[in-house]
């Protein structure tokens, strides 16, 4: 890529990152607190909704910037057709990276989320006292193993929906027909992932010493299962499967129109 791209692709990225994160972060933390072991009042209900919003506006745009920034020169280096089949195998490399980035301030957000009356300062503070930078990356196993179900879900059946429409019209689809077959799929691949997420959550919300804290995906699932059932694995699936959708709609018009002004 030329550095010109290179620089728009990573403003463009992290510009695009900043405006979802933040305009759906309402609908974030609801789904975090319908997910907390304290459940949806005790974790905060409807009040503080913005609790742990600096945390994301923070890592969002780094967040969102590196991703791009080497999704755009890994495609550019791809023979030319092969980075359709290879999407999702490309989006599970640049998710664990973006993980490193992105999990520290997850954490935190989360930890904000269901402790409203707590500022950000002071839960970053707390954790790296108590759990060190250990802490801010507790989760980062399930954050990764939630990503690569997602992207085999979610990519393939984009690409299924966009060729299916083509066909029926007779004719490639436009940008904005391609953002509601990304919603489409992102909503889906939300849901079926959403048990691995609720994972992820108890996992980043356990306290030092717990069961939870030690990361193991497959031990927090069932203690959900057993303790919660069917409706414990799926908390939040409406939100979070309305945010992806929403955000991916936001995410690609926004990165879009942001690169072009740039160019």
């Amino acid at each position: 890529m030329e550095p010109r791209d290179s620089w728009a692709a990573l403003a463009a990225g992290g510009v695009a990152g900043v405006c979802v994160d933040l305009i759906l972060f309402p609908l974030d933390t609801v789904k975090t607190r319908l997910q907390s072991p304290q459940g949806f009042r005790k974790a905060g209900g409807f009040r503080g909704i913005y609790a742990g919003v600096p945390s994301t506006a923070i890592g969002s745009f780094p967040n969102a910037a590196a991703f791009f920034i080497t999704y755009e020169n890994v495609k550019s280096m791809l023979p030319h057709g092969s980075s359709s089949y290879l999407a999702p195998a490309t989006h599970m490399v640049l998710s664990q990276v973006a993980c490193l980035i992105r999990v520290p301030s997850e954490v935190v957000k989360q930890r904000a989320q269901v402790s409203p009356s707590s500022s950000t300062l002071r839960i970053l503070s707390h954790t790296l006292y108590h759990e060190g930078i250990q802490g801010l990356y507790r989760g980062y196993k399930s954050t990764v193993l939630r990503e690569i179900p997602f992207s085999l879900v979610q990519f393939p059946l984009w690409e299924s929906l966009k060729d299916l429409w083509s066909w029926k019209q007779g004719h490639v689809v436009d940008s904005w027909q391609s953002a509601v077959c990304g919603a489409f799929a992102g909503g889906f691949a939300a849901a079926v992932t959403t048990p691995l997420d609720v994972a992820k959550t108890r996992i980043m919300l356990a306290k030092a010493g717990s069961s939870n804290a030690s990361g193991n995906v497959l031990a927090a699932l069932g203690g959900i299962w057993r303790t919660q059932g069917l409706s414990g694995l799926f908390a939040g699936v409406v939100p979070r499967m309305a945010a992806i959708s929403l955000g991916g709609f936001i995410f690609l018009g926004t990165y879009e129109k942001t690169r072009q002004l740039l160019l």
